[in-house]
């Protein structure tokens, strides 16, 4: 049996072609796929977009305008794993534009509600690591911030 590729679908209250568009300023490594349509069978208006496809970092997505029945929460999220405080800072800012909420440890939603964890690399290592001293400092730290700072967290982890 052969590999068959998984596609995230997103359902959207009308929102999905301006999602699409948002999701593809924010990450370099993304393209526009098909866009399906409403026809006369509806149920939405016809010519307007049913469907958007997009791949972000080689993911494959379907932004589908499924009406106000469901929402997004926290339940899912995607992490975004940053190589530097450079990335980190650029997801968290360019995610909360336009009305995003900042939560704790590195979550915030963006202004659709999509929940994402913006977290640098090097604290999976930290947390992951043998030491659990230094992994308990380096969490107790992260427990306390909203959008994460390697440096603290290095300190923390360092016990400085």
């Amino acid at each position: 049996m052969t590999s068959t590729p998984l596609t995230t679908c997103l359902w959207f209250d009308g929102k999905a072609e301006e999602a699409v568009d948002f999701y593809l300023s924010v990450f370099k490594d993304s393209s526009r796929g098909r866009v399906g349509r409403f026809n006369e069978a509806g149920p939405g208006t016809p010519g307007s977009v049913l469907t958007a496809e997009f791949t972000i970092n080689g993911q494959q997505f379907v932004a589908l305008n499924g009406g106000p029945q469901f929402t997004f929460d926290e339940a899912i999220s995607f992490q975004i794993d940053c190589a530097d405080q450079a990335e980190v800072d650029y997801y968290w800012a360019a995610l909360r534009e336009g009305g995003g909420e900042e939560g704790p440890c590195g979550w915030l939603k963006d202004r659709f509600g999509v929940s994402w964890q913006v977290v640098p690399a090097e604290l999976i290592e930290m947390i992951a690591g043998p030491d659990q001293e230094k992994a308990a400092r380096a969490t107790q730290k992260m427990f306390g911030m909203k959008k994460l700072d390697i440096a603290e967290l290095r300190h923390a982890y360092e016990g400085e």
